[in-house]
């Protein structure tokens, strides 16, 4: 009898082992990342007229797969930054406002699940980001843009997902530095809460209201923690280090691809993932719970970049949208001007440029400013001899910035260019030497050690860049363009634009010693359209431009120089 109720015993046991073990399952979710997609909505570059790698079109190829795949269990997600970069995201935020954005109906075509919102998002100004976030049909997630009025979120906090019964909760937030980089009349009524505190807040409310399976970060910000004005610029990995429950921090902003884990303050595992610009990869993880009788016993994260770049383009995508298309076509078709010479960024590098110093004439004609101050805002752009059309105004200026004019002290003015040029150039210590600061290997700049749209030159004022001298001592002016001495003591106006004047790249604060808070008060003038506006309008006025280097600044010494910017040259373009 022992025997038998032991064998009973044994047979009892291994029935409920075999309703445990069928009640046991694992659930698939995939979660898909794009972020700084930068316009690139087509596979088509609209300002250099021809066919470009990536785009939303390939990502619905991708997704579309997925879909098919992992039914309903895919869950996509943009990360900001997506308004702005071409001229069909430049025509649907200012030209045509009266039909649905372009970028709200293709995202909703795509059926995206949230998105978030970008610094250049925010660029666009109020009238264009508010009609276009409330034409998205999902929520645009925004937990750190606070409302002035009410001291809550502008936009939606968070959202919570539920897939096969596994509830993912995403938390959105942005880079708190925008007041750095952006005029108050574009986020007027807003504040930006610094990413940690805010993410701090929000994980405790998300776990005690909503009880989570999982928690994603998705953040318009990079790891690396930088200050820019003493606000964390890029604050992601120290959000998934030190709040506690992260699973998953998708991130955006600085254009730079990166896949790794870490352990947070409590030793659990965050995937930081980063899917870099222009729609050409796409943030792929694959996220797999393991669940018995409705309780998690196992999560795992895994995830990879995918290349987008080369997929077939979406054909039902693209009939969907052909009005648009062909609306930014005839856009960008409309000639505004003339040239009689081809103009290249690549020339600016190494002194006195028609390319920068056009820009600079242009500054200078709109303001009647004593000096400007102007920088490559492209790596490598290029405006052909001939006809100039809409799409050449892209290339000549990039970003939708307003055109300030600012009282600056001769002082000031120096110690602006100062650090403007320690970041552009190395220090020479023999003529075997580089000239430019540069890196060993690309690391998001090309070979340069520093973004180009921080390496201002002045227009207006004659001087000398010594190489060989330190931060400090390499900046020499000996005059105004017009041979009236220049004083360091005296008060100049100064043509910049709005991202300088506002504090951007910190070569007014750091470099003139400005304090940021008194950057408002210097400013005396300030155009009520983007810069690009403004520069079509005195092309269309002049009709051929002509442009040469004003030549009024050079790098000595000559000798050193010379070779040694045509081993950089080579270097950077290979020509």
């Amino acid at each position: 009898m022992h025997i038998r109720n032991y064998l009973m015993a044994l047979l009892g046991a291994g029935s409920m082992l075999g309703v445990q073990a069928s009640n046991t399952e694992e659930i698939t979710i995939k979660l898909l990342e794009t972020s700084d997609v930068h316009g690139a909505y087509f596979p088509y570059d609209f300002i250099n007229r021809r066919p470009q790698k990536g785009s939303l079109a390939r990502i619905s190829t991708f997704v579309d797969a997925q879909r098919k795949q992992y039914g309903d269990n895919v869950l996509l997600f943009d990360n900001g930054d997506i308004l702005q970069g071409q001229p069909v995201a430049y025509y649907y935020n200012y030209i045509d406002t009266a039909s649905t954005h372009v970028c709200a109906a293709m995202l909703n075509y795509l059926k995206y699940d949230a998105g978030n919102m970008g610094n250049h998002d925010i660029e666009t100004g109020h009238a264009v980001y508010d009609r276009w976030a409330k034409q998205c049909r999902f929520p645009m997630l925004g937990a750190n843009i606070i409302d002035r009025r009410t001291g809550e979120p502008y936009f939606p906090p968070y959202r919570v997902f539920e897939r096969n019964g596994v509830r993912i909760a995403v938390l959105g937030l942005i880079t708190p530095a925008i007041p750095s980089w952006l005029p108050e009349t574009m986020w007027s009524g807003l504040r930006f809460e610094d990413m940690e505190t805010c993410a701090r807040r929000w994980a405790g409310i998300i776990a005690a209201k909503e009880h989570p399976d999982v928690l994603v970060g998705l953040f318009h910000a990079g790891p690396e923690g930088n200050l820019l004005d003493n606000v964390v610029e890029n604050g992601s990995e120290a959000v998934a280090r030190n709040v506690p429950g992260f699973d998953i921090v998708f991130m955006g902003h600085d254009h730079r691809r990166l896949c790794k884990k870490i352990c947070n303050a409590e030793g659990d595992s965050v995937l930081l993932i980063n899917p870099a610009n222009a729609a050409r990869t796409i943030a792929d993880v694959t996220l797999k719970v393991t669940r018995q009788d409705g309780r998690i016993l196992k999560k795992t994260v895994e995830g990879k970049l995918s290349d987008v770049s080369s997929l077939p383009i979406d054909e039902d995508f693209m009939q969907a949208f052909d009005p648009q298309y062909q609306a930014t076509l005839g856009f960008v078709s409309r000639k505004i001007g003339s040239i009689r010479q081809t103009i290249s960024t690549k020339d600016a590098y190494f002194g006195s440029s028609a390319f920068i110093d056009l820009l600079h004439q242009l500054q200078l004609d709109i303001t009647g400013a004593d000096i400007s101050f102007c920088a490559p805002l492209s790596f490598d752009a290029e405006i052909k001899a001939g006809d100039i059309y809409m799409s050449d105004m892209f290339n000549l200026y990039k970003y939708e910035n307003l055109l300030y004019t600012m009282r600056l002290t001769g002082r000031e003015i120096k110690g602006f260019l100062e650090m403007s040029y320690a970041l552009w150039t190395n220090r020479m210590q023999s003529p075997d030497d580089h000239l430019l600061l540069l890196n060993d290997k690309d690391e998001g700049f090309g070979r340069l050690k520093n973004p180009s749209f921080n390496f201002d030159s002045a227009a207006g004022i004659l001087y000398t860049v010594d190489v060989t001298k330190p931060e400090g001592e390499k900046i020499t002016i000996t005059s105004l363009a017009d041979g009236t001495p220049f004083d360091l003591d005296r008060t100049y106006t100064v043509a910049v634009n709005s991202y300088r004047g506002n504090g951007g790249g910190d070569l007014l604060t750091r470099g003139a010693g400005i304090p940021k808070e008194e950057l408002p008060r210097r400013i005396v003038f300030s155009t009520d359209k983007d810069l690009r506006y403004y520069l079509m309008k005195r092309i269309e006025e002049v009709g051929t431009l002509d442009p040469h280097p004003l030549n009024h600044w050079r790098f000595i010494p000559d000798e050193w120089v010379k070779p040694a910017a045509e081993r950089d040259r080579q270097l950077l373009f290979n020509k």
